[in-house]
């Protein structure tokens, strides 16, 4: 443990005469840290020490742990926002090509998380309590993911969306619990196999017939 946090704090003080701002600089820390050791396994005192900071300092910009574990998360959640964001631009009026581009991502995504897992998955294993700011911000996150996955369905003339959005959603929901006996990578794979599938039937429905 104490090498992981010699180590992150060694790169935090690397990087903060880049300037990096303390609050950026302990949610850096934070979010390596929870990655390798979970959220429950590392206190404030160690982030502050890997953020090259103090405690007191800490708690002026989070009021608790447990508001520091929300703010991360929804860091997380802006990111995978973003990346909405860019898919509907670089696919402007294509569902079919916006559909295969998110599959091949969140392919790609999977693959490079099959050691560790999914930070997200793993934070909402770690937070059972209903009740915590940061579960709600990955519940809201989920419902808010499906329901753009059905609406994107829908436009791309899918003759069941709601099926299949809730069939993406279990691919994607049994990946964190397959990793050892199928492993993410190749449920990613079967993600833009189903998702190529699903493009190719609706074309074929739609082609007139002779």
């Amino acid at each position: 443990m104490t090498t992981d946090i010699h180590d992150h704090e060694v790169n935090i003080r690397e990087n903060s005469g880049s300037r990096i701002p303390v609050r950026e600089r302990i949610l850096m820390a934070a979010g390596e840290l929870f990655c390798k050791q979970g959220i429950r396994g590392i206190g404030v005192e160690a982030i502050a020490e890997a953020a090259d900071t103090n405690k007191m300092t800490l708690y002026r910009y989070f009021e608790s742990k447990d508001e520091l574990i929300a703010e991360w998360v929804r860091g997380m959640v802006a990111q995978k926002e973003e990346q909405w964001k860019d898919l509907k631009a670089k696919h402007p009026d294509d569902p079919h090509g916006l559909l295969k581009d998110w599959s091949q991502r969140t392919a790609a995504k999977l693959r490079a998380m099959e050691e560790r897992g999914s930070a997200l998955g793993n934070a909402l294993a770690e937070l059972p309590d209903p009740s915590h700011p940061a579960r709600r911000v990955i519940q809201d996150h989920k419902a808010r993911e499906h329901k753009r996955i059905m609406r994107l369905c829908k436009e791309a003339g899918f003759q069941d969306p709601g099926l299949a959005a809730n069939l993406f959603s279990m691919l994607l929901e049994g990946a964190h619990s397959c990793v050892q006996c199928v492993g993410m990578r190749q449920i990613g794979e079967d993600l833009v196999k189903v998702v190529d599938l699903m493009i190719a039937n609706t074309r074929n429905e739609r082609r007139p017939r002779l």
